[in-house]
């Protein structure tokens, strides 16, 4: 590469401005290189001044020039100086270039780094086949004309992998990132929790594309986790470039020059996103069944306390009595015998209804409980029972039941919800204890409402679960296993309605049966 050509006698000659066209697109190049560079950043005020004035001043230079010496010939003191500053900009431009270039590839993934290093080493290397061209002689050796060449060959190869490096070399250099790839999904499917999760995938993603923050979203929007930047702070974050997933996205927040030269690192962010929200969906399962597996080991555990509580309680007394009826039987006169007898009945009796309760329990668990609807008759219905259950406080409830309504229940579920309203209106509420019911809205429901202190509001959330008792201390509260309103509303979800509970005004317990109305051809 010389800057020469060919020698003309007249100005306006079409050969000598052609030759001076050329000049001024070599001007251009490094400026070209230039902004290619600060495209990703603006610079300082006063470089960006000095790159547009010099290149703008050595275009109009060169084609103000008013000869251009032929190779062999001596240069004049004009083109010298041209010469020279053309190799200043030159020189200066294509420095800037690659100090910028190379510093911007520092924390980028391999494949970003090399590409911008193989740039700034071309733009080195094409300013020294400049340099070598301005200083040479003006007949140079062969030598001298070969090293030349092959700097040039060597720069547009640089600049050539820079650019567009062939699918293969860019293969090799993202084996780094790849294997990072696989290393996360293993680590992925170790998780333990979705904490665990997002201390794995977040650093990691980071480092696929040389970001300084990045976050994981689900398809609804929110934040599953987040690195190198608060989650609060995601709205007002600028910069982020957003990354649709299958059931999610990322928004990562890296360099400017990552998009342009990183786009198969972006693939590999895809996949180890999409990978990222299976194993939080995972875990996030696990962590329910850990819960679930938890909760039904304290259930059992509840169980057998208070199973054995309940009924280690009747069974001694019953067998208290026994030995009693055995050993002093003959001594005991009419009135012990007659409360004992008592007691007996009361206590095998609890012993019954505890029983009952266990085997209603096991039999929903199981889904065993086979239902059978048939009309029932709903104002007698509730007078059977409350004869049975409270006997001469049957007439002290007040019952606001049409005497026509008929609904279709299975009548043992539904003796089995009642009742259990019923007794714990008697034995937790106070008077006056009413018992309403209508049938509308396809639906039939039943309320039972009493006047007492009402179930303590920390309660309620633990209302209808299994082995859950309001304080034990508080007068009645102590009786039962805590299973009846976990049953009634068991029996009521099997025949597809809800037992549900709220407070009474201006004080006391309302509970509300509704079952959806069936029609008699569905029976």
């Amino acid at each position: 590469m010389s800057i020469t050509g060919p020698v003309v006698d007249a100005a306006g000659e079409p050969k000598l401005w052609l030759t001076k066209v050329i000049i001024a697109f070599i001007v251009f190049f490094p400026y070209f290189l230039y902004r290619f560079a600060v495209s990703f950043g603006h610079p300082r005020r006063w470089i960006e001044l000095v790159a547009i004035g010099a290149t703008g001043a050595l275009a109009v230079w060169s084609l103000a020039l008013p000869d251009i010496p032929e190779q062999g010939e001596p240069r004049t003191a004009s083109f010298t100086i041209f010469v020279a500053a053309l190799l200043i900009q030159w020189s200066g431009l294509s420095l800037f270039v690659a100090a910028r270039l190379w510093r911007a590839g520092e924390g980028q993934p391999t494949v970003v780094r090399y590409r911008m290093r193989l740039l700034a080493v071309g733009a080195i290397s094409l300013s020294v086949v400049l340099v070598l061209a301005g200083v040479s002689p003006s007949n140079p050796s062969t030598r001298f004309e070969v090293l030349q060449g092959l700097l040039t060959l060597a720069s547009a190869f640089l600049f050539f992998f820079g650019f567009a490096p062939p699918k293969t070399l860019r293969k090799a250099w993202r084996e780094p990132e790849e294997d990072l790839l696989r290393r996360s999904v293993d680590e992925l499917l170790l998780a333990r929790d979705t904490e665990d999760v997002m201390r794995t995938v977040l650093p990691q993603m980071v480092n696929i594309v040389g970001a300084r923050a990045v976050a994981l979203l689900d398809a609804s929007g929110n934040v599953l986790g987040a690195y190198g930047i608060e989650p609060t702070g995601l709205e007002t974050a600028e910069g982020g470039i957003r990354l649709e997933l299958a059931q999610g996205a990322i928004v990562v927040w890296t360099s400017p020059y990552a998009p342009l030269f990183a786009q198969e690192e972006f693939e590999l962010l895809h996949s180890l996103g999409g990978f990222a929200l299976l194993a939080y969906e995972r875990s996030r399962l696990v962590a329910k069944e850990r819960e679930a597996f938890e909760e039904a080991d304290q259930l059992k555990s509840n169980f057998i306390a208070l199973a054995s509580h309940e009924l280690r309680t009747p069974a001694a007394v019953v067998h208290g009595i026994a030995a009693t009826l055995h050993l002093r039987g003959d001594d005991l006169s009419n009135e012990q015998l007659v409360k004992l007898r008592q007691t007996l009945y009361e206590q095998t009796e609890r012993l019954r209804r505890l029983i009952d309760q266990l085997l209603d329990l096991s039999r929903l668990e199981a889904n065993g409980i086979r239902l059978h609807p048939q009309p029932v008759k709903v104002l007698s219905r509730i007078q059977d029972l409350l004869k049975m259950l409270v006997g001469e406080r049957a007439g002290d409830v007040k019952l606001s039941v049409p005497a026509e309504l008929e609904t279709i229940v299975d009548p043992d579920a539904f003796d089995r919800i009642l009742s259990n309203l019923i007794v714990n209106a008697t034995r937790y509420g106070s008077d006056p204890i009413e018992i309403s019911a209508e049938q509308q809205d396809r639906h039939f429901r039943l309320t039972v409402e009493d006047r007492g202190e009402g179930v303590p509001a920390e309660f309620v959330p633990e209302l209808f679960e299994r082995f859950t008792r309001s304080d034990p201390t508080a007068p009645g509260h102590g009786e039962g296993a805590g299973l009846g309103l976990a049953i009634a509303r068991s029996y009521a979800q099997a025949q597809g309605g809800d037992l549900l509970y709220e407070p009474a005004q201006p004080h006391g317990a309302r509970f509300q049966l509704v079952i959806p109305v069936v029609r008699p051809d569905q029976v």
